[in-house]
């Protein structure tokens, strides 16, 4: 039997690729050039890896992943599997897609979206330490930071260069923003403005994140107007809505500020109290989920 162009195109790409012989890669896997697939490793019917991709031992990659060029998924990591969600369909068609030069360390847990044609998607140049977990429908920006046993519940969505430290809990539908930080063994009930810095169970806004701006390269006089910024929403004793039209009438030509004051506005769950201001627990709003746990 003469085999077809496409057949051979791919037995091309395998071979220039390093297979180890203990994996097993469904035919129906795409692999681009220059990949290496360690030993026991799975890869499922559907999975896309980029160009230089690097999967390690153990792995196992199911259904619609997409992995980026360069990407590193280190031994025991699962990527695509379903959704910890109590109503899931197991037969719906969604996945996860991963951006190029993102690292996912030793058995972190991304799990696929929950809607039909749903992503989990992780940006490009992030890095996922060791067992950290990504729920279903989270989406996850370019340069983040999860460092280890991280926990993301579904529909969480984490701003770009964001950094999330050890042993931090995430509710559902909460959003991180842009260059936020949150520390270690936080919980985290509402959303996290951007530029701010977190901390505590359940966590409060602290102050600014100057470490995170600096190395970002946000210049001197754009992290002064985050530190007013700060002031005035946290400090000034005002109520949000009032704090917002006053950040509008003295700081509304700032860039880093317009987008803050856009975060605040959208919030759905509400934005973290700041210290002396009660926390959700304490003023009895609810903190349900959505028939999951992440």
């Amino acid at each position: 039997m003469t085999t077809l162009p496409r057949a051979r195109a791919r037995d091309a790409i395998l071979r220039a690729s390093s297979i180890h012989r203990t994996a097993v890669v469904d035919r129906g896997a795409e692999i681009a050039a220059g990949v290496t697939i360690g030993p026991y490793a799975v890869i499922g019917r559907g999975v896309r890896l980029g160009e230089g991709a690097e999967v390690g031992p153990h792995a196992v990659l199911e259904g619609r992943v997409e992995i980026g060029a360069r990407c590193q998924i280190f031994a025991g990591a699962t990527i695509g599997l379903c959704p910890q969600h109590t109503r899931f369909d197991p037969g719906t068609p969604s996945g996860v897609r991963i951006g190029a030069d993102t690292v996912v360390r030793e058995y972190v847990t991304i799990h696929r979206a929950t809607a039909p044609d749903g992503w989990t998607t992780i940006g490009r140049d992030a890095y996922l330490m060791g067992q950290a977990h990504v729920g279903h429908d989270c989406q996850v920006g370019d340069h983040v930071i999860l460092t280890s046993y991280t926990g993301l519940t579904g529909f969480v969505e984490v701003g770009d260069r964001a950094v999330l430290s050890g042993l931090v809990g995430i509710h559902q539908f909460v959003r991180i923003g842009t260059l936020a930080i949150v520390s270690a063994l936080s919980r985290v009930p509402q959303d996290v403005p951007p530029y701010f810095l977190v901390e505590g169970n359940p966590a409060i806004v602290r102050g600014v994140n100057i470490v995170g701006l600096r190395r970002a390269g946000v210049a001197a006089a754009d992290r002064l107007e985050l530190q007013r910024a700060y002031k005035i929403l946290y400090r000034s004793g005002l109520a949000p809505g009032r704090g917002l039209a006053r950040l509008r009438a003295e700081l509304g030509s700032s860039e880093h500020v317009k987008r803050l004051v856009e975060f605040v506005e959208t919030s759905k769950r509400g934005i973290l109290p700041g210290p002396g201001r009660p926390t959700p627990a304490e003023t009895g709003e609810s903190e349900e989920t959505d028939g999951e746990t992440g």
